[in-house]
């Protein structure tokens, strides 16, 4: 299973927020390519990169600063860097393409724009990743701030009839919060799609990341931690040796798959 520590990016700067309010910031480093070094040097093979600025629409100079941040960590040789954050162009996919990222995510667009979502899955492929992210089981948008009222099954089976193959679930409720996993959400998330998903919010443990790898390949394809890493909890090295501790349990994904129609 894929571990991968988050770097968020507000104006150039490593911060966390607690369920995605701006309000609720931490800034961790005002270096971000030396937090990506430092990720490399601990074991990582992958980092996820986050440009909460264009998210959040905020303004050119915060979003240029976290442009150059992100240009700079595709550049570190021997990283593979996933990236997203008010991806809405395909003018920014191509920029960020350009700046040799392997995945980039898509949000907000998914859902308010699907005919673009559809020409971007079909002109990108697996470069693209679908970043879905619900309180409650609702699918939110625009940096989480609005309700689009629907469902999470409802929004991944549209995404996976226009091709998408890679998703991240990100459970509002618990990002930034360190208050653990809901592996069985990743699991009904998983079975609607069709293919394993990457978990997001709430990772505070090293038993929180076993589970995920004890869920299966079929299941979760990897994991994204950021305040837990950030505030001591566990180390990169015990993270990425934990990920790798359990085969999963197939039968249970061959069986979540089996299952999918009734999921969805």
């Amino acid at each position: 299973m894929i571990v991968f520590p988050a770097i968020d990016l507000i104006a150039g700067k490593v911060v966390r927020l607690e369920r995605g309010d701006r309000a609720h910031m931490k800034v961790y480093s005002e270096d971000p390519v030396a937090q990506a070094h430092a990720f490399l040097e601990q074991g990582a093979t992958w980092v996820h990169v986050v440009d909460l600025s264009a998210a959040l629409e905020e303004d050119d100079d915060a979003r240029h600063a976290n442009s150059e941040a992100i240009r700079a960590i595709c550049q570190i040789e021997g990283l593979s860097v996933d990236v997203g954050g008010g991806v809405r162009s395909l003018a920014r996919i191509d920029e960020l393409a350009g700046y040799g990222a392997r995945r980039i995510a898509l949000g907000t667009v998914l859902v308010t724009e699907p005919g673009f979502a559809e020409v971007a899955a079909r002109g990108f492929g697996n470069l693209l990743v679908a970043d879905v992210a619900a309180h409650d089981g609702q699918v939110k948008i625009n940096g989480w701030r609005d309700g689009i009222e629907r469902s999470v099954e409802d929004v991944v089976g549209q995404l996976t009839e226009l091709g998408f193959k890679h998703l991240v679930f990100t459970d509002i409720a618990r990002d930034g919060m360190q208050t653990g996993i809901d592996v069985e959400a990743y699991r009904r998330v998983a079975a609607c799609a069709g293919f394993p998903v990457v978990a997001s919010g709430g990772i505070s443990t090293l038993d929180d990341i076993r589970a995920c790898a004890a869920a299966g390949p079929d299941v979760i394809e990897g994991c994204i931690t950021g305040r837990a890493l950030y505030e001591g909890n566990f180390t990169l090295a015990e993270a990425l040796a934990a990920a790798s501790e359990g085969d999963g349990d197939a039968a249970g994904a061959i069986a979540d798959a089996d299952n999918k129609e009734a999921a969805c």
